[in-house]
């Protein structure tokens, strides 16, 4: 599905980004990896894969320009790195909010930008943002969070409108509940109640998000753009 396509996922040590990235190996992509420190588990699945890696904050612009500088050119991007902390809307302090929004949101906006100019020279290009179904305001939880997560499917439909006419498309994946490091660090009474409200009875594993976001990743997606698709099993329905 990948062949002679490169990709570089943010955030992909662990979690879905590394799946994303396993699996894009698996369909023949050139895979870049992206940690926010040189980790250990950033090196070994660098390793696994034989794929290069970057490894800086997300919300550091300067930073991400000069990891890209070192890059070829970038066919896919797939912004995942986040943080989600799991605070109540009065224990939130401003720290939270800025070091939240600068992670999941400017994270997203400084990888786009650093790698668009290309884009746009070669016609062609893929952008997945992750942004989460708390971003709906029909799912309650998590202020914080889940306004960032609102941000960037905002600043999806209006960078895919932008990017258009230069064949750039740019979409976004809401994921509900995945089984993650992440979800199990922030796993409460409340969160594990609306787990058992999912229709599908179960958390998705980190692949089936991957899946989904390799798809509009491939060419079998040209003609979608401005989206977000939700992979909840059916969680935003109830």
């Amino acid at each position: 599905m990948l062949e002679n396509k490169t990709i570089l996922v943010t955030g992909s040590s662990r979690g879905i980004g590394a799946a994303t990235a396993r699996l894009a190996h698996e369909y023949g992509a050139n895979v870049v990896l992206h940690g926010k420190t040189e980790s250990v588990e950033l090196r070994i699945l660098a390793q696994k894969l034989n794929c290069p890696y970057i490894y800086c904050d997300v919300a550091d612009e300067n930073s991400v320009k000069r990891e890209i500088s070192r890059l070829g050119s970038i066919d896919i991007l797939v912004n995942n790195a986040g943080i989600n902390p799991s605070k109540t809307f009065m224990k939130l302090t401003s720290d939270d909010w800025h070091g939240i929004f600068e992670t999941n949101v400017f994270g997203a906006v400084n990888f786009s930008k650093a790698v668009i100019p290309e884009m746009i020279e070669k016609k062609y290009g893929k952008i997945i943002n992750i942004a989460s179904v708390k971003g709906y305001d029909s799912v309650a939880g998590k202020p914080a969070y889940a306004a960032s997560k609102a941000a960037v499917m905002r600043l999806t439909s209006s960078m895919a409108e932008e990017l258009a006419p230069y064949g750039i498309l740019v979409n976004a994946i809401a994921p509900g509940f995945v089984n993650t490091e992440m979800t199990k660090a922030t796993m409460s009474p409340i969160i594990l109640k609306q787990i058992g409200k999912i229709p599908l009875k179960r958390m998705a594993r980190a692949e089936e998000i991957a899946g989904t976001i390799l798809f509009l990743a491939s060419d079998k997606a040209d003609y979608i753009t401005g989206q977000t698709i939700v992979v909840d099993g059916g969680y935003s329905l109830v």
